[in-house]
């Protein structure tokens, strides 16, 4: 018997980076792009390196050269690894004696890699939810607020990869969330609050992304030591993150599009102001403008290297903006939200 699970794409629709600051954001899944983890019982405890993301046998040198010019060195493979060893250390702390039976992972994924739509994320999840099922693991063991904590320790503290979590809240809740990531609150019931909004209140969304930009550790690492030092414009920005997902739940309900346009611009103008053009790129920042021109509001879904914008209602409107983006090579779609 073969185990499947999979984990969608994320959108950060308000409030981010904030999530990693003690802040509030509203995040949903769209199922325009999925991770599928695959677990069987087998002899050995195997896990197969994916053919194309972690690639060990190349055509030629130049072959090598551009593979790894454009994915990088960082493949699936680490996130397999750290999320089996998680699973076990979770299990032996909790008291959980394991059948002995041994698995095959292995995985796929057609989440546009590091532009900042939770790809590890997903898959991370896909992994650990995998593994419960196939060793009969009950859910009491590990509750729904609790999981994502364990699923960010998998990059945290496994591999030294810095993140928040708003990825793994909305890679286990599903849906559309607003969360709360108050210091209070994490540090007195282990976790934030998290509460399921209703996917038909969302707008008509869309996402747009390029390249390759880089793991968002590397995006995120220079205002992480300031704000560890207390920096008062970075911790006001984050406040401020915070505020606009706030105002947008409030915007979602009263089914208020033009405000919720609003302040998806605010939040990405605030992030520009904040990260500085450097560090958000050329492209990320061509990503924006492309649908400014068209009257779209847009803002970042994560650490950079997509944009998540409201989509026109109309068709010719959004013929244009779909042409405009594939004029300059960025693949674009109508977002498909998870529910």
């Amino acid at each position: 018997m073969i185990i499947r699970k999979k984990g969608y794409a994320r959108a950060a629709l308000l409030g981010n980076p904030s999530d990693g600051f003690y802040g509030k954001t509203i995040a949903l899944l769209i199922r325009n792009f999925a991770a599928e983890v695959e677990v069987w019982e087998s002899p050995e405890l195997c896990i197969k390196p994916h053919p194309e993301h972690d690639p060990t046998v190349f055509d030629s040198l130049e072959d090598l050269r551009a593979t790894a010019a454009a994915q990088g060195y960082y493949g699936a493979l680490r996130l397999m690894l750290a999320t089996c060893k998680k699973f076990a250390e979770v299990c032996r702390v909790q008291g959980v004696a394991l059948p002995e039976k041994q698995f095959t992972i292995r995985y796929d994924t057609n989440i546009p890699r590091q532009v900042g739509l939770g790809g590890s994320s997903a898959l991370i999840a896909a992994a650990f939810h995998a593994l419960m099922d196939f060793y009969g693991v009950p859910t009491s063991v590990v509750p729904l607020p609790e999981r994502p904590n364990i699923i960010l320790g998998v990059e945290t503290e496994e591999l030294a990869i810095q993140a928040g979590l708003q990825d793994r809240v909305i890679a286990v809740y599903g849906g559309v969330v607003y969360m709360d990531f108050a210091k209070e609150l994490l540090d007195g019931q282990g976790h934030g609050d998290y509460v399921r909004l209703d996917p038909t209140l969302l707008p008509a969304l869309f996402v747009a992304w390029g390249t390759p930009g880089g793991e968002s550790g590397k995006a995120h690492s220079p205002i992480r030591t300031l704000w560890e030092r207390g920096d008062e414009r970075v911790r006001e920005a984050m406040r401020q993150f915070a505020s606009f997902a706030e105002a947008g739940w409030k915007a979602l309900l009263d089914r208020d599009t033009a405000r919720l346009g609003e302040l998806m611009d605010a939040n990405f103008a605030l992030r520009r102001e904040l990260y500085g053009d450097e560090v958000l790129g050329k492209q990320t920042l061509r990503l924006v403008e492309i649908a400014h021109e068209h009257g779209c509001p847009a803002k970042l879904p994560g650490s950079g290297g997509a944009v998540v914008g409201l989509a026109p209602e109309d068709d010719a409107a959004w013929n244009g903006l779909a042409a405009a983006y594939k004029a300059e090579g960025f693949p674009v779609q109508r977002c498909i939200v998870d529910s």
